[in-house]
């Protein structure tokens, strides 16, 4: 079919040769790049890139689906960053299983959207069985429910909004007492977002309360017991404790068992951030380290980090499915009073929303939920490895024993002077990052923890190897020289990529 008219261009049984033509095309552009690349990135110039993006003229359209697809070729496909790569060992991205690739296409081309039963029948149910699964894999218990958002920001949004409207219906009248506020409790590991909930709920930007941590970046219970004390000596109100299974730096796990006693004690909601320590709830070695976590009022988890599910793909799941009433709104067009059918948009922030849940379930049809813990699994195993290696290099410092799958690490070379001091190693970190990242053959990420910063590898491909990650690290390593020799030519300073100076 030739694409001269606007309805041609449309996905239906007139189209669907064309449509075949199409994804023909550009599963062909797909593996061929993929076919080639041998690193992380392209490592051409962020100005390059401006200049190729902005020399494309979105008035004049090039008139054919193929010829857009060339081009998106040449802008994205030669330029993007490629998590399967085992030189990208940055952040929490995962390479992604290939059933959940071919469940995407089919969500994308029927475009289903989850809110109502009237517009998904059995993808509404499909979700709904998921997470009934995951829910069980909690240990959450029969009257658990949830449902699929964009990801843990959302989801951790959605559980903390829940846990203010409940802790308001637990007091007479359902308002405040004058002068009194509601409070979250965490610690500075909890992932960013649980500040930014508090601050969208309208709880202010103080709302948060630290709670000191122990000697492994973990939630202190004791500690935390004294802090909710002291804010119900205040007259406020603990609506919730936000713990963490798998800290983004660190994946560390919260004391879970010992913080939910707490929470009982207070009568607190408990909230888990299981955004990367879900994968655990399949892994066969390993799912002890969530125990505690079926006493959880909420928990996030993310299939597109542990799970190896493209994005978007997470759940907030809740022990208590009645306390979804707090997110219900009836409006007559969509969901009105006494309709009986299964209408998601009943649980969820969103409205329209797309059918994320299919990946995850041909995944598990096709793998099954062994096999993604095996493949999560692989990738802490490689992160023990890493740390053992990292230990044993004289030219390396390593902040601590991984958790999950996040190793943080500097490198301390020899210098003109001798061993490199602290306080320069610290300066080397954006350095080094900057120049693998502008060189393309790894990409690394770097944090700041203990008020030092520190390179981070985060381990999430099971086909990467310990020789892989050895590789990285020889690339850190000449970066480091070379930034150190270059230091060298500018007193006290060490020269940063792209010939800038950071005293």
């Amino acid at each position: 079919m030739t694409e001269h008219t606007p309805t041609a261009h449309l996905f239906s049984g007139a189209t669907v040769d064309h449509y075949a033509a199409v994804v023909t095309a550009a599963l062909g552009s797909l593996t061929d790049r993929v076919r080639v690349v041998r690193r992380p990135r392209s490592g051409a110039p962020q100005q390059d890139l401006e200049e190729l993006v902005a020399g494309v003229d979105l008035e004049t359209p090039l008139g054919d689906t193929f010829s857009a697809l060339k081009e998106t070729s040449r802008l994205y496909l030669e330029h993007a960053v490629w998590f399967h790569e085992p030189g990208y060992v940055a952040h929490l991205n995962c390479p992604v299983a290939i059933p959940a690739l071919a469940a995407d296409l089919l969500a994308s081309a029927v475009n289903t959207s989850v809110d109502t039963y009237d517009q998904s029948t059995t993808a509404t149910l499909i979700e709904r069985r998921l997470i009934a699964w995951a829910a069980g894999r909690a240990g959450l218990g029969p009257a658990a429910d949830g449902v699929f958002t964009s990801g843990g920001t959302q989801s951790n949004l959605h559980a903390l909004l829940l846990a203010r409207d409940e802790a308001l219906a637990g007091l007479p009248g359902g308002v405040l007492p004058p002068g009194a506020r509601l409070r979250v409790l965490a610690t500075d590991q909890a992932h960013f977002s649980v500040g930014k909930s508090a601050r969208l709920l309208g709880l202010g930007a103080d709302a948060v309360v630290p709670v000191p941590t122990d000697e492994r970046h973990r939630m202190d219970p004791a500690a935390l017991r004294r802090v909710a004390a002291r804010v119900q000596d205040a007259g406020d109100v603990v609506m919730a404790v936000a713990v963490t299974a798998g800290t983004t730096d660190l994946g560390r796990i919260d004391p879970l068992p010992a913080v939910a006693d707490v929470c009982a004690e207070i009568g607190a909601w408990l909230h888990v951030d299981a955004a990367y320590g879900g994968g655990l709830l399949v892994s066969r070695r390993r799912r002890h380290l969530l125990d505690g976590i079926e006493r959880a009022d909420s928990v996030t988890v993310d299939f597109h980090k542990t799970f190896f599910q493209p994005v978007a793909s997470s759940a907030v799941l809740v022990r208590d499915g009645a306390t979804l009433r707090h997110v219900t709104h009836h409006a007559a067009y969509l969901n009105p009073r006494g309709e009986r059918a299964p209408n998601q948009v009943d649980r969820s922030l969103q409205t329209t929303r797309r059918f994320d849940a299919l990946k995850l379930w041909v995944t598990l049809r096709a793998m099954g939920a062994d096999a993604i813990g095996e493949a999560f699994d692989a990738c802490l195993d490689l992160a023990v490895q890493v740390h053992e290696d990292l230990c044993a290099a004289p030219d390396i410092e390593v902040h601590s024993a991984p958790t999950l799958s996040t190793v943080l690490f500097r490198h301390r070379p020899t210098g003109p002077d001798g061993p490199l001091d602290p306080a320069a190693a610290d300066r080397l970190v954006a350095g080094i990052r900057e120049r693998l990242f502008d060189e393309g053959e790894a990409v690394v990420a770097r944090t700041v923890v203990d008020g030092r910063p520190w390179l981070k590898l985060t381990l999430l491909n099971p086909a990467t190897t310990r020789a892989d990650v050895r590789t990285v690290v020889d690339l850190v390593r000449a970066a480091g020289e070379d930034l150190v020799a270059e230091s060298a030519v500018a007193p006290a300073a060490l020269v940063l990529a792209g010939g800038q100076a950071q005293a």
